[in-house]
């Protein structure tokens, strides 16, 4: 296991040069829109928080965390907060695999399809789209985070944003429970599938799906998912540890120890796998520990753009 120190220390310091926990130049990370056809305004502004664009990259950096995370050089990790933001991000940048990069974008625009499909007045201004902060506050660096909310928050008042749809549990977590709470601004925020109305071509199947913890124990939004994917004729199967009572994938712990963020993970694969069910994920975090222990796993996209 790291420092937790060590891993903290760097994320806000990337967060406050660059306000990016990796330190990657913006127009890197947020390319997605691009191939959607988006326009720049309307009645909700779609707000993925970057979420969905950061797993390639958290996905390379914590391979080498696992690396090395029982080895001498681990130790060597404190010293990572001294290397200048921008260029560590820029590494980083380099050495993800744009095939990755691609492929959690397509998510992006499959969720665009169904919004439009579902006739939701939406639009998007990639300037405005940026990290939560939400990782530094489920580390316990409150007042790196209050900081950053404070500056997104004025940042997206400013420009006269009311509406938000979000495409993950922790930017919808950060945004509706803890903005309010910390800075004093309050937005009306929707988790995409809320806002679903699709009337296509019914796929009769059933479906394993995961409870996210800030959707399943905190916003208490599990079964509106559930309602979203019945309206296209899929069925979810009983899963044992869900809804309030949900099991973690072990995500969250991967900054800080990859061996023990695959414990728990796989804990929560045997229970996903025992209803002998696709296992459909709804947050990407979730998606990606899942399929790092060899899981089959859709995103809940994914499967739901097929009915349309």
């Amino acid at each position: 296991m790291y420092h937790p120190r060590d891993i903290i220390d760097t994320i806000a310091g990337n967060l406050r040069t660059t306000r990016n926990p990796f330190g990657i130049p913006h127009f890197l990370v947020n390319r997605w829109w691009r191939k959607a056809n988006l326009p720049r305004r309307g009645d909700a502004m779609l707000f993925t928080g970057l979420m969905y664009q950061f797993i390639p990259y958290i996905e390379t950096s914590t391979g080498y965390l696992a690396k090395y995370e029982e080895s001498p050089l681990a130790r060597y990790l404190r010293y990572a907060r001294y290397a200048p933001g921008y260029l560590s991000g820029l590494g980083l940048a380099m050495i993800t695999p744009s095939r990755e990069r691609r492929n959690f974008d397509r998510i992006l625009r499959d969720i665009v399809r169904i919004l439009k499909a579902s006739q939701v007045d939406l639009y998007y201004r990639p300037e405005l789209d940026r990290y939560s902060g939400i990782l530094l506050y489920d580390l316990g660096d409150q007042e790196t985070f209050v900081a950053h909310a404070r500056w997104l928050a004025n940042r997206l008042k400013r420009a006269g944003v009311r509406k938000l749809i979000t495409v993950d549990p922790h930017t919808t977590y950060a945004l509706k429970e803890l903005f309010p709470k910390y800075t004093g601004e309050s937005f009306d925020v929707h988790p995409y599938f809320e806002l679903l109305r699709l009337n296509g071509h019914t796929i009769q199947r059933t479906v394993t799906l995961h409870d996210p913890c800030f959707y399943g124990r905190y916003l208490g939004l599990s079964d509106v998912p559930a309602r979203a994917l019945a309206g296209l004729g899929i069925t979810c199967a009983e899963v044992d540890r869900s809804g309030a009572f949900t099991h973690c994938c072990g995500g969250p712990a991967e900054s800080i120890s990859p061996k023990l963020a695959g414990e728990v993970g796989r804990r929560r694969l045997a229970q996903l796998e025992a209803t002998g069910a696709p296992i459909v994920a709804m947050c990407p975090i979730c998606l990606a520990n899942l399929r790092k222990l060899g899981a089959d796993v859709q995103d809940l996209s994914s499967v739901m753009v097929q009915g349309i």
